[in-house]
């Protein structure tokens, strides 16, 4: 298909309606299924008039499907959103078209508004992401207005996230981690703490809180005040005391966790509602995490 006049290839899309925003067309770019006069382009580059942009029919395909087969507990709902347990180690969302074990998918198969909501076709209306490995409260919004004043409340820190965490090493009082996260240059799955703000570097901050003891463990609250990406798991890991099970992290074994596991739970969310107002929510602890805990006593 041509263009009409000189511009920026993620605004063509955008417009032309194979994007639904330029975030959206910036992956299609990214994922190689859009080429130009037969090569791939780089978000950012022009077309000009007489361009062939061609977009795979793989594309075509929608960013998610939905999965009757795969029940997720509730525990909110109201008109503008949705909380629901995240199982661990399934992801939040797809990657590719026509994956179906995450929990998206499981997500649309009963409320499918949940797919035309926010600005990424393959997350819908997911306002934030839990690692594979975490568990735990994720919060799904169900209407565009919502979902825009859900994103903002997360990133202005007005939206307290409660995680309990199994830890190496004896942690003996509160602690304030002030370290700022950058993407590890040797890693790319990976984050690590930064010196500076210099070169990509965010802030992040996280307040630690001992519960109790166990073994050679220490169960802990951990409440990010921040949104970086691992930002829990680097910034314990940075301070000496790894989460159990994450071996990216340094984190030590436990045999009751699954590969690709790591003992970190989203316990509880405390926020505004959009559609009813103030909303506190628990999620009870896993089985497998429960199990880990005992083992990590036993391990004393």
């Amino acid at each position: 298909m041509a263009a009409d006049a000189r511009e920026r290839l993620d605004h063509y899309l955008v417009r032309l309606g194979w994007a639904r925003s330029r975030r959206a067309a910036r992956e299609l770019l990214e994922s190689g299924v859009v080429r130009v006069n037969g090569r791939s382009l780089t978000k950012g580059e022009l077309i000009v008039e007489g361009d062939a942009v061609e977009v795979s029919a793989a594309s075509a395909l929608p960013a998610l499907a939905p999965n009757h087969q795969l029940k997720l507990e509730i525990l909110f709902r109201d008109a503008a959103m949705l909380v629901v347990t995240k199982p661990a180690p399934m992801p939040c969302h797809p990657l590719r078209p026509g994956e179906l074990g995450t929990v998206m998918n499981g997500i649309i198969a009963a409320f499918p508004q949940a797919a035309l909501v926010g600005d990424k076709p393959r997350e819908g209306g997911l306002v934030h992401r839990l690692d594979n490995g975490t568990s735990g409260a994720l919060i799904v919004a169900l209407e565009n207005d919502a979902f825009s004043a859900l994103r903002e409340a997360i990133r202005a820190g007005r939206i307290r996230r409660d995680y309990q965490a199994l830890v190496a090493g004896n942690i003996k009082q509160s602690l304030e981690y002030e370290f700022p996260i950058a993407h590890d240059p040797h890693n790319a799955r990976r984050m690590t703490i930064a010196t500076s703000l210099a070169g990509g570097a965010r802030p992040a901050s996280t307040s630690i809180e001992p519960i109790r003891r166990v073994g050679d463990f220490t169960l802990i609250w951990a409440r990010p005040r921040t949104g970086m990406r691992h930002q829990i798991r680097a910034h314990l890991a940075h301070a000496g005391h790894p989460i159990a099970g994450d071996f990216l992290y340094g984190g030590p074994r436990l045999e009751a966790l699954v590969q690709g596991r790591f003992w970190l739970h989203l316990a509880a969310l405390e926020l505004r509602s959009p559609a009813s107002g103030p909303v506190r929510v628990h999620a009870p602890l896993p089985g497998d995490l429960d199990l880990a805990l005992r083992e990590a006593g036993r391990r004393a």
